[in-house]
Parts: C-alpha cells; structure tokens; sequence
C-alpha cells in the first residue's frame, strides 16, 4: 500500500467529496469548506477546507455563525497536512477546544480479515461470541457495552445506531460472554469510495487483553470486504494505535478534532 497515494484517496473521496454518515444529515459545500449538518446528536462539522492565511479565519468565523444560528455544537476535523499551517492556532482564537489528537490509520481489508475458523476467533476465546446488531435489543447490548468499557453515557451513540437501524444501513457487532455484553464495534460504510470506517471497539475492563479487539476488527473487515470495500480506515487512539499496527494498519497522518460549543 502505498501510503501518499492512500492518503490522497482519503482526502478525495471521504473529505473534499464527503457525503452523509447517517439519516437525517446533510453535506454542504460552502466556498472552500466541507461540512456536515445534521441532528443535535449526530455528527455535525467541517470535514474539509481548502484555506489559507489570508481567508481561514473568515472561513472560521462564518461556520461559527453557521451552526451557532443552527443551535449545534459542532467539530472542525483538522488533519496535519491541511493548510494553513496554523490553522490550529487560529480555531482555538476562534473559540474552539482541542481534544486529543487520533492517528489516522488504514489498512487493506483483506490483509486484515483472517479466516473466521483461526484460533483468535472469539468463540475461543474463554466462551465469547460476537453477535451482530439487528434490532433494538441489540442496541441496548452495544449501549451497554460502550458505557461499561468507556465510562460515559451512551445515549447519543445509541440514538444513531436506531437511525441507522431504521435506515438499513447499521453494522454493529456485541462481544458476548454468556449473557454479559462485554465489547462493542461498528463499520460505517462509505457508498461510492473504496473506504470503510471503524469506530468502538471498547472492552469492558475485566476482559482486556485477551484478544477481543483484535477479534472484533478481523470481523468487522470480513463485513467490510462482504459490501465491497477495499481500505479499512480508523481515527486510533493512543491506545488502541500500537494493536492496530501491530495488525497492519499503516498512519497516515494526525487528526485533531477542534469543539466548539
């Protein structure tokens, strides 16, 4: 894989030519910005720009106004190649806050997928099964997972797996140990564009470090190859990046996302 020539697919086909992640939102091209509105708990931001010094900081402020009128907090997703170089610097005049910044990694799919039968499949793994989401029980399953290995609230998170229920389009997978839903994952598809996307993945405590995430990956890349997808692509944590390479995924480049509220 080549990485410069992955990247810049990335940048064409996810970012400059972005369209909704989910029902009910809506991608908009305005001037040199890329954006995203939706509902108030769905994703909403800038997913590219195309500036520099002399126009970034009025392309900022009017994305302010934008949402700001909208009544919706939303994010800029900056990457470290995009330009001005100091775009950073000048969101957080804006107002923004930096969260911490994710890794972009991706990997070819069927380099990631494994065979279902191979000993890291979960169901050898001290009794645990992966079980897709198809309904609302299953749902409740994810939530339950996600806020269990991430200690938050995961109301907004299940309020889009509903909508993407409804709309066809959910691929989610729960770790089940007997009864206990003990990890949780989904693909989001990106119809037209040789990309899929992984998000989740979180492991409740007491069952990490025995194989789960990387279980839930290889899964998730056999959904992705089944929907005709080439790339795998991740916004890695710190913690999850060194697994991750260690399966093969390539970084790119760093993303930060910038909030404003």
């Amino acid at each position: 894989m080549n990485s410069d020539e992955v990247l810049a697919l990335f940048d064409r086909q996810l970012r400059l030519g972005a369209r909704p992640d989910g029902p009910g939102a809506r991608v908009e091209r305005a001037g040199a910005v890329v954006r995203q509105v939706g509902p108030a708990h769905a994703w909403n931001g800038v997913v590219w720009s195309d500036l520099d010094a002399g126009d970034a900081d009025a392309a900022i402020a009017e994305q302010v106004r934008y949402f700001g009128e909208l009544g919706l907090e939303f994010e800029w997703k900056l990457y470290a190649h995009d330009r001005p170089a100091d775009l950073g610097r000048r969101l957080l005049a804006a107002g923004f806050t930096a969260e911490p910044p994710e890794t972009l990694m991706v990997a070819e799919a069927a380099g990631i997928a494994g065979e279902p039968s191979e000993p890291s499949e979960p169901s050898a793994i001290d009794g645990v099964r992966l079980v897709p989401v198809s309904d609302e029980d299953g749902v409740k399953l994810a939530m339950r997972a996600h806020e269990r290995a991430f200690g938050e609230s995961a109301d907004r998170l299940g309020r889009r797996l509903l909508d993407q229920l409804a709309d066809g389009t959910l691929m989610a997978v729960v770790a089940m140990a007997g009864d206990v839903p003990v990890s949780s994952a989904r693909v989001d598809p990106h119809p037209g564009t040789r990309f899929a996307s992984l998000w989740g993945g979180g492991t409740v405590p007491e069952w990490r470090g025995r194989g789960i995430y990387r279980a839930l990956v290889a899964y998730r890349a056999r959904q992705a190859i089944a929907q005709g997808y080439d790339y795998l692509q991740v916004d890695a944590s710190s913690e999850s990046r060194p697994i991750l390479a260690r399966l093969g995924f390539a970084p790119l480049t760093t993303t930060t996302p910038y909030v404003h509220s």
